[in-house]
């Protein structure tokens, strides 16, 4: 594992998981990645949801890139090489995204497109008692703002699947050997058809929630949910909210379940695109899938304890304090450590103290000479 370039908020010390795999013919990219970028504004120390016909006064405030940005940046973060196409807006918003994308996360920005004329998507986020209220506004890019046909090269992707649509960069990828991961959103259709997601037979692994898998498959549990997805995709992995995750290899059989660690959480925004991420980077270093899952978890969990989607998304660096910090403890359950001992040949040292907080970022400081 190497290390790279930057500290501070997007920019602490970066290590790089696939160092060992890395060769001459390797595609440009680790991950490439599309969709829409939302500037989010997120108000916390909210007491309670608010009330209709009052006026809330929230104790903290601050913006960032959101939507699809949150996985962009959760990838980034463990130190995967991210390419990200989407369409910004030629505003004030769509300028300070794509600068805190590309400056900040090192993100590659080289499909992307500034659409003039079209303005930001904005969501507004609150957060409270450990949950969240979100209003948004925008609208669809023009086509020229969309996503190639042609994508970059790069060992994975991961998509967002969304029923009745076939979104052609998936195939294109996936027969030039890029690895698709994919989640998908609620069905709004109430259909629940698997054959409604065209996609999925191009895929190597579909990560639904508990939820969107029984749906999808008739299933009365999860688990079984995941087992009949095995019949459309090699690799399915559930998540069980508060009870961790669970994978089926359809190819081996192999079968891994991970518990939820827990946590006090302050925001959820961004944890399955962090989850997402940890997955994914585990699954291109070639690590067993229950460790897979369990970093998955590990970094979904870590993300939670912050406020924001793409702030909250952890890094080497919080991960090694982390672990540092939880052996420190001498009433720990030494199975419960052992699901994590991996984490010992991998992580960089640091002297950080942990739990971690980043300075949010907002629109309008000027920087200091």
């Amino acid at each position: 594992m190497t290390a790279s370039d930057g500290e501070g908020p997007g920019r602490q010390a970066r290590f790089d998981p696939l160092a060992a795999l890395r060769g001459p013919g390797d595609p440009p990219w680790d991950v490439y990645l599309t969709g829409t970028v939302f500037l989010d504004i997120i108000f916390t120390g909210l007491d309670s949801a608010p009330v209709r016909g009052t006026e809330s006064w929230a104790r903290g405030m601050g913006s960032s890139p959101g939507g699809v940005a949150n996985m962009a940046t959760a990838l980034a973060r463990l130190g995967l090489r991210t390419s990200l196409a989407a369409a910004f807006g030629d505003d004030h918003y769509g300028e300070y995204c794509w600068d805190a994308l590309e400056q900040g996360e090192h993100i590659d920005l080289s499909t992307s497109r500034t659409v003039p004329g079209w303005h930001s998507p904005v969501t507004v986020s609150m957060a409270y008692e450990g949950e969240r209220t979100m209003v948004s506004h925008g609208h669809e890019p023009p086509p020229e703002g969309t996503a190639p046909d042609c994508p970059p090269g790069a060992r994975a992707a991961v998509a967002s699947l969304t029923p009745g649509v076939r979104a052609p960069w998936i195939a294109e990828a996936a027969g030039r050997g890029t690895r698709i991961f994919a989640d998908v959103g609620w069905d709004d259709t109430g259909r629940w058809d698997l054959a409604g997601l065209p996609d999925l037979a191009h895929c190597e692994a579909f990560l639904p929630n508990a939820q969107e898998a029984m749906r999808y498959t008739g299933a009365s549990c999860p688990r079984a949910a995941a087992h009949a997805l095995t019949d459309h995709v090699p690799l399915a992995v559930v998540t069980l909210g508060a009870e961790g995750a669970y994978a089926v290899d359809g190819r081996t059989g192999e079968t891994a379940e991970v518990p939820a660690i827990e946590v006090e959480a302050l925001d959820p925004t961004g944890a399955g695109d962090v989850f997402v991420a940890g997955f994914v980077t585990g699954t291109l270093a070639g690590w067993p899938l229950a460790d897979r899952l369990a970093f998955g978890g590990l970094t979904a969990a870590l993300s939670v304890q912050d406020f924001g989607g793409s702030l909250s998304a952890p890094g080497w660096s919080e991960i090694a304090a982390w672990w540092r910090r939880v052996q420190s403890y001498d009433d720990q359950d030494p199975a419960a450590l052992g699901r994590y001992a991996f984490l010992d040949g991998l992580l960089p040292r640091t002297t950080r103290a942990w739990p971690l907080r980043r300075a949010v970022p907002t629109i309008g400081f000027r920087r200091s000479a």
